[in-house]
Protein backbone atom coordinates (compact mmCIF):
# COMPACT_ATOMS: atom_id res chain seq x y z
CA UNK A 1 0.00 0.00 0.00
CA UNK A 2 2.70 2.14 1.00
CA UNK A 3 4.93 1.63 -2.25
CA UNK A 4 1.26 2.44 -4.11
CA UNK A 5 1.00 5.69 -2.36
CA UNK A 6 4.92 6.54 -2.91
CA UNK A 7 4.42 5.28 -7.10
CA UNK A 8 1.20 7.87 -7.40
CA UNK A 9 3.34 10.89 -5.40
CA UNK A 10 6.01 10.61 -7.54
CA UNK A 11 3.87 10.66 -10.47
CA UNK A 12 2.00 13.30 -9.34
CA UNK A 13 5.58 15.58 -8.91
CA UNK A 14 6.73 14.60 -12.58
CA UNK A 15 3.22 15.67 -13.70
CA UNK A 16 3.87 18.97 -12.22
CA UNK A 17 6.93 19.11 -13.57
CA UNK A 18 5.94 18.88 -16.75
CA UNK A 19 3.28 20.91 -16.87
CA UNK A 20 5.33 23.93 -15.51
CA UNK A 21 8.48 23.41 -18.06
CA UNK A 22 5.25 23.23 -20.91
CA UNK A 23 3.88 26.61 -19.45
CA UNK A 24 7.29 27.89 -19.47
CA UNK A 25 7.97 26.78 -23.04
CA UNK A 26 4.71 28.44 -24.00
CA UNK A 27 5.35 31.80 -22.38
CA UNK A 28 8.37 31.68 -24.44
CA UNK A 29 6.67 30.88 -27.38
CA UNK A 30 8.36 27.81 -27.96
CA UNK A 31 5.22 26.08 -29.12
CA UNK A 32 6.48 22.77 -30.38
CA UNK A 33 8.09 21.79 -27.05
CA UNK A 34 4.97 23.11 -25.51
CA UNK A 35 2.38 20.62 -27.34
CA UNK A 36 4.85 17.75 -26.35
CA UNK A 37 4.93 18.22 -22.80
CA UNK A 38 1.32 19.23 -22.50
CA UNK A 39 0.49 16.05 -24.59
CA UNK A 40 3.00 13.89 -22.63
CA UNK A 41 0.37 15.19 -19.33
CA UNK A 42 -2.59 15.15 -21.26
CA UNK A 43 -2.13 11.72 -21.62
CA UNK A 44 -1.00 10.62 -18.24
CA UNK A 45 -4.45 12.13 -16.96
CA UNK A 46 -3.85 15.88 -16.01
CA UNK A 47 -6.69 17.90 -16.29
CA UNK A 48 -5.30 21.17 -16.84
CA UNK A 49 -2.59 19.83 -19.40
CA UNK A 50 -5.60 18.04 -21.19
CA UNK A 51 -7.12 21.80 -21.42
CA UNK A 52 -4.17 23.29 -22.47
CA UNK A 53 -3.62 20.68 -25.78
CA UNK A 54 -6.70 21.92 -26.30
CA UNK A 55 -6.17 25.56 -26.77
CA UNK A 56 -2.66 24.44 -29.44
CA UNK A 57 -4.58 22.25 -31.19
CA UNK A 58 -7.64 25.13 -31.96
CA UNK A 59 -5.26 27.67 -32.82
CA UNK A 60 -2.40 25.10 -34.46
CA UNK A 61 -0.10 26.50 -32.01
CA UNK A 62 3.41 23.48 -32.13
CA UNK A 63 0.90 21.37 -33.96
CA UNK A 64 -1.53 21.79 -37.33
CA UNK A 65 -4.95 23.62 -36.63
CA UNK A 66 -7.21 20.53 -35.61
CA UNK A 67 -11.00 20.97 -34.51
CA UNK A 68 -11.90 17.44 -33.82
CA UNK A 69 -8.56 17.56 -31.82
CA UNK A 70 -9.18 20.46 -29.63
CA UNK A 71 -12.53 19.04 -28.64
CA UNK A 72 -11.43 15.70 -27.62
CA UNK A 73 -8.99 17.21 -25.35
CA UNK A 74 -11.37 19.50 -24.43
CA UNK A 75 -14.35 16.88 -23.48
CA UNK A 76 -11.79 14.76 -21.70
CA UNK A 77 -10.46 17.94 -19.79
CA UNK A 78 -14.19 18.72 -18.98
CA UNK A 79 -15.81 15.24 -18.17
CA UNK A 80 -12.83 14.91 -16.00
CA UNK A 81 -14.34 18.11 -13.69
CA UNK A 82 -11.98 20.95 -14.92
CA UNK A 83 -13.75 23.95 -14.19
CA UNK A 84 -12.12 25.90 -17.03
CA UNK A 85 -12.64 23.17 -19.29
CA UNK A 86 -16.05 23.17 -18.05
CA UNK A 87 -16.35 26.55 -19.25
CA UNK A 88 -14.93 26.91 -22.26
CA UNK A 89 -16.71 24.08 -23.63
CA UNK A 90 -19.88 25.28 -22.27
CA UNK A 91 -19.12 28.64 -23.88
CA UNK A 92 -18.09 26.82 -27.39
CA UNK A 93 -21.63 25.19 -27.07
CA UNK A 94 -23.36 28.51 -25.99
CA UNK A 95 -21.62 30.73 -28.90
CA UNK A 96 -21.15 28.34 -31.56
CA UNK A 97 -17.36 28.43 -32.02
CA UNK A 98 -15.71 25.82 -33.45
CA UNK A 99 -19.14 23.72 -33.22
CA UNK A 100 -22.76 23.93 -33.45
CA UNK A 101 -24.94 25.79 -31.06
CA UNK A 102 -26.26 23.42 -28.30
CA UNK A 103 -27.76 25.69 -25.15
CA UNK A 104 -28.60 22.14 -23.30
CA UNK A 105 -24.61 21.04 -23.62
CA UNK A 106 -24.15 24.98 -22.82
CA UNK A 107 -25.87 24.58 -19.68
CA UNK A 108 -24.72 21.34 -18.81
CA UNK A 109 -21.05 22.66 -18.73
CA UNK A 110 -22.07 25.99 -17.14
CA UNK A 111 -23.80 24.46 -14.51
CA UNK A 112 -21.05 22.02 -13.83
CA UNK A 113 -18.47 24.83 -13.79
CA UNK A 114 -20.73 27.10 -11.47
CA UNK A 115 -20.81 24.62 -8.57
CA UNK A 116 -17.16 24.46 -8.71
CA UNK A 117 -16.73 28.30 -8.42
CA UNK A 118 -15.63 29.82 -11.76
CA UNK A 119 -17.24 33.04 -11.67
CA UNK A 120 -17.04 33.51 -15.62
CA UNK A 121 -19.39 30.52 -15.69
CA UNK A 122 -21.90 31.62 -13.07
CA UNK A 123 -22.18 35.17 -15.04
CA UNK A 124 -23.13 33.34 -18.17
CA UNK A 125 -25.37 30.74 -16.64
CA UNK A 126 -26.82 33.38 -14.69
CA UNK A 127 -27.98 34.88 -18.45
CA UNK A 128 -29.30 32.00 -19.27
CA UNK A 129 -31.68 31.71 -16.04
CA UNK A 130 -32.84 34.91 -16.83
CA UNK A 131 -33.62 34.76 -20.44
CA UNK A 132 -34.80 30.98 -20.16
CA UNK A 133 -32.00 28.97 -22.60
CA UNK A 134 -32.22 25.87 -22.32
CA UNK A 135 -34.05 26.06 -19.14
CA UNK A 136 -37.10 27.85 -17.46
CA UNK A 137 -36.89 32.05 -16.70
CA UNK A 138 -35.84 31.76 -13.17
CA UNK A 139 -35.06 35.27 -12.36
CA UNK A 140 -34.27 34.67 -8.66
CA UNK A 141 -31.66 31.79 -9.48
CA UNK A 142 -29.98 34.42 -11.53
CA UNK A 143 -29.73 37.11 -9.17
CA UNK A 144 -28.30 34.26 -6.99
CA UNK A 145 -25.31 33.38 -9.62
CA UNK A 146 -24.55 37.19 -10.03
CA UNK A 147 -24.11 37.50 -6.83
CA UNK A 148 -22.29 34.59 -6.26
CA UNK A 149 -20.19 35.75 -9.47
CA UNK A 150 -19.95 39.28 -8.04
CA UNK A 151 -18.39 37.93 -4.82
CA UNK A 152 -16.10 36.06 -6.89
CA UNK A 153 -14.75 39.65 -8.78
CA UNK A 154 -16.75 39.43 -11.94
CA UNK A 155 -16.87 43.01 -13.29
CA UNK A 156 -19.89 41.98 -15.37
CA UNK A 157 -21.70 40.51 -12.60
CA UNK A 158 -21.05 43.18 -10.46
CA UNK A 159 -22.63 45.95 -12.57
CA UNK A 160 -25.70 43.55 -12.87
CA UNK A 161 -26.61 42.18 -9.96
CA UNK A 162 -27.94 45.12 -8.28
CA UNK A 163 -30.35 45.97 -10.98
CA UNK A 164 -31.78 41.89 -11.21
CA UNK A 165 -32.45 42.49 -7.17
CA UNK A 166 -34.17 45.39 -7.82
CA UNK A 167 -36.21 43.75 -10.64
CA UNK A 168 -37.40 41.44 -7.71
CA UNK A 169 -38.21 44.36 -5.68
CA UNK A 170 -35.42 42.99 -2.89
CA UNK A 171 -34.56 46.45 -2.29
CA UNK A 172 -32.25 45.96 0.79
CA UNK A 173 -30.27 43.62 -1.33
CA UNK A 174 -30.26 45.98 -4.61
CA UNK A 175 -29.23 48.98 -2.64
CA UNK A 176 -26.30 46.82 -1.07
CA UNK A 177 -24.94 46.28 -4.80
CA UNK A 178 -26.03 49.38 -7.05
CA UNK A 179 -24.41 51.55 -3.91
CA UNK A 180 -20.97 50.11 -4.80
CA UNK A 181 -21.82 50.54 -8.76
CA UNK A 182 -22.63 54.10 -7.88
CA UNK A 183 -19.20 54.70 -5.54
CA UNK A 184 -17.41 53.26 -8.50
CA UNK A 185 -19.29 56.44 -10.74
CA UNK A 186 -22.12 54.59 -12.69
CA UNK A 187 -24.09 57.56 -13.26
CA UNK A 188 -27.41 54.68 -13.90
CA UNK A 189 -26.82 53.45 -10.21
CA UNK A 190 -27.27 57.03 -8.83
CA UNK A 191 -30.96 57.45 -9.99
CA UNK A 192 -31.35 53.54 -9.42
CA UNK A 193 -30.72 54.14 -5.67
CA UNK A 194 -32.89 57.38 -5.77
CA UNK A 195 -35.95 55.44 -6.18
CA UNK A 196 -35.11 52.34 -3.94
CA UNK A 197 -34.51 54.97 -0.81
CA UNK A 198 -37.84 56.67 -1.94
CA UNK A 199 -39.64 53.58 -1.89
CA UNK A 200 -38.38 53.08 1.50
CA UNK A 201 -38.94 56.54 2.73
CA UNK A 202 -35.35 57.02 3.27
CA UNK A 203 -35.46 60.17 2.51
CA UNK A 204 -32.30 61.54 3.62
CA UNK A 205 -29.45 59.05 1.36
CA UNK A 206 -32.59 59.53 -1.61
CA UNK A 207 -31.41 63.38 -1.43
CA UNK A 208 -27.72 62.54 -1.30
CA UNK A 209 -28.11 60.30 -4.57
CA UNK A 210 -30.75 62.76 -6.51
CA UNK A 211 -28.02 65.48 -6.09
CA UNK A 212 -25.62 63.13 -7.88
CA UNK A 213 -27.67 61.69 -10.68
CA UNK A 214 -29.07 64.94 -11.74
CA UNK A 215 -25.36 66.70 -11.54
CA UNK A 216 -25.00 63.70 -14.31
CA UNK A 217 -27.75 65.14 -15.79
CA UNK A 218 -30.70 62.55 -15.21
CA UNK A 219 -34.03 64.19 -15.23
CA UNK A 220 -36.36 61.61 -13.93
CA UNK A 221 -34.47 62.12 -10.93
CA UNK A 222 -35.28 65.93 -11.09
CA UNK A 223 -38.98 64.36 -11.12
CA UNK A 224 -38.27 62.61 -7.96
CA UNK A 225 -36.19 65.27 -6.06
CA UNK A 226 -39.65 67.44 -7.01
CA UNK A 227 -42.39 64.84 -5.99
CA UNK A 228 -40.93 64.43 -2.60
CA UNK A 229 -39.77 67.35 -1.94
CA UNK A 230 -36.18 65.85 -1.59
CA UNK A 231 -34.82 69.23 -0.88
CA UNK A 232 -35.72 69.40 2.81
CA UNK A 233 -34.05 66.61 3.96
Amino acid sequence: MFKLIFSLLMLCGILLADTKEALDAFKKQDYALAFKLYEKSAKAGDTTAQNALSYLYFNALGTKKSTKGGFYWLKKSANNNNAVAQYDLGMMYLTAQNTKQDSKLAFKYLTSSSKQGNTDAQFNLALMHYRGDATDINVTKSAELLESSALGGNKQALKNVGRVYMQLLKFDKASKWLEINANEGDVDAFYFLVEIYCEKEKFKKAKKWAKKAMDAGNKDAELLWMKYNLQKY
